[in-house]
């Protein structure tokens, strides 16, 4: 077992630095890209796959090609802030701009061909009280 978790952190941190992404993205609690296909490719291909089509193995990771629960804006919001089952909440490493992004592109593509589009503003009055996006530090009173 121990000889597997050396070369799976590897492969993992290989995978995840590809796309352009740096170390301090990572471990700052912050991810700094901000347009949605960066986000997704980053992030959400690893288990969505890169063609959007879901995928089955440790967990189940549904599709988002053509995907009929995107049609309300609110719900892949909701799903990214605060993720579902084996879906990990993004709300902390996420600020509303990223996750607006992330979400009108999903939802324009890939088959899907939703066009009203959601805006940082949307995801901020989404945001559960005590939830503050990334980088944005705590107000102190």
């Amino acid at each position: 077992m121990k000889r597997l978790v050396m070369p799976t952190l590897v492969l993992a941190a290989a995978f995840l630095f590809s796309a352009g992404a740096s170390a301090q993205d990572y471990f700052s609690g912050h991810f700094a890209q901000q347009s949605g296909e960066a986000v997704f490719k980053n992030i959400c291909q690893g288990c969505h796959m890169p063609n959007a089509q879901g995928a089955v193995g440790a967990g189940r990771y549904p599709a988002l090609a053509k995907n009929p629960k995107l049609v309300e804006p609110g719900y892949p919001v909701m799903m990214v802030m605060n993720g579902n089952k084996a879906m990990p909440s993004f709300g902390g490493e996420l600020d509303d701009t990223q996750i607006a992004n992330v979400v009108n592109y999903v939802r324009t593509h890939f088959g899907n061909h939703y066009t009203d589009a959601v805006t940082p503003a949307f995801v901020a009055s989404a945001r559960p009280a005590g939830m503050r996006p990334a980088g944005k530090a705590k107000e102190h009173n």
